[in-house]
């Protein structure tokens, strides 16, 4: 399936322009779902109205968009498709790094202009690469030899660059990790179709494998010890989840607009109210949560602290578990007629349980904000 809308040519607000795109790409988003396929409609709009470089700063030639117009925008395209807003989040996350970084003084000014100009998506694979990574980094004249299996890397089919990182064993200085961009058009990259997963299933969020391939040392950014923790991930945590979070509230908030539809039609019966009630409790727990992660980002200008960093889990974690609970209660608001595929509902039910896989699960979540409280090094036992 491809589009050929015209781009739009009005003044509308990044949030607005979310708005309309979510109504274009809605009626994709049970297909991709049925299929397994990934949204490239979506992603073919989302460079044609210039969403790829919308959250990067004007005078680097992008939208400008803030951190919370990220968020917004995230957010508005989640209640048309779901697989979209968390795919684009996973590139909005590392453009908001950038971003961070380019406040501080960092060098990121040629990789925020190329998203720009070019268009650029970048895709992540940090989510399982962490803190101490995995795959094979290898030394050579003029760079690195680098293989390795990156999977999940969402929206991979739509991808340009590979935003990875790999071990590198050998290093003179003991066993260390690299950090580089590798742009998917290199010798030996190619894209795995392995995505098969319950929900989410139009992110192809599929394995990029890295054959032998050549990454000049141009092309990596950091180089830092294995199984330790980094400042980048202070930054990494306080710019990312404040927007991959958000496009789970969009989740929630589609499944109670279902909910409320279909409440509206039994409103007087008893046991009604009570569920609707809370089932925005849940809703209010998961929004503030995620309202909070975006005030304490300062639009990007946040302290990288390694406190910030724990108390940004723990929210993350809270507004996981609300958003899980609010399309539960969503559920039983609907009664049986929820149960049915047709609902809408039983398909976000399964993409809301996405937001559990972001860094961090809560088992790893709550020992890191425990032990980060207590003074103690959050990676080491």
């Amino acid at each position: 399936m491809t589009t050929t809308e015209a781009p739009p040519t009005t003044t509308e607000s990044w949030t607005e322009r979310a708005v309309d795109l979510a109504q274009l790409i809605a009626p994709y988003a049970a297909i991709h779902d049925r299929e397994g396929s990934f949204v490239n409609e979506a992603f073919d709009l989302i460079r044609l109205y210039g969403f790829a470089g919308a959250m990067v700063p004007t005078d680097l030639g992008g939208g400008g968009a803030s951190h919370e117009e990220g968020a917004a925008i995230l957010r508005e395209l989640a209640k048309g498709c779901p697989a979209t807003a968390v795919t684009l989040s996973m590139h909005y996350h590392l453009v908001a790094t950038q971003v961070w970084r380019h406040n501080h003084g960092q060098p990121a000014e040629t990789i925020l202009r190329r998203v720009a100009d070019e268009n650029l998506i970048l895709i992540s694979t940090g989510a399982t690469d962490w803190v101490d990574s995995y795959g094979d980094a290898t030394k050579v004249d003029g760079g690195f030899r680098v293989s390795a299996r990156k999977q999940p890397s969402s929206g991979a089919p739509a991808g340009d660059l590979l935003v990875a990182s790999v071990p590198w064993a050998d290093s003179p200085n003991g066993a260390q990790v690299i950090h580089c961009a590798i742009p998917f058009t290199s010798e030996g990259v190619r894209i795995e179709e392995t995505w098969n997963a319950m929900g989410l299933r139009g992110t192809g969020s599929h394995t990029v494998v890295l054959d032998d391939v050549f990454v000049p040392d141009s092309a990596v950014t950091l180089i830092r010890p294995t199984s330790q923790w980094h400042p980048l991930w202070n930054v990494v945590l306080g710019a990312a989840l404040p927007l991959i979070m958000s496009a789970y509230v969009g989740i929630g908030e589609a499944a109670v607009d279902i909910a409320l539809s279909h409440a509206g039609r039994k409103a007087e019966t008893p046991h009604v109210a009570p569920l609707v009630g809370e089932m925005l409790n849940h809703l209010t727990t998961a929004r503030d949560s995620v309202d909070a992660m975006l005030h304490s980002s300062c639009n990007l200008e946040f302290d990288a602290t390694i406190e910030h960093a724990g108390v940004t889990l723990a929210r993350k974690t809270v507004a996981t578990e609300a958003l899980i609970a609010t399309v539960r209660s969503a559920l039983d608001v609907c009664g049986g007629a929820g149960y049915g595929v047709n609902s809408g509902l039983e398909r976000l039910f399964r993409d809301i349980h996405g937001s559990l896989f972001h860094p961090l699960p809560v088992a790893k979540q709550t020992r890191f904000s425990g032990r980060v409280a207590l003074g103690l090094d959050p990676v080491q036992v």
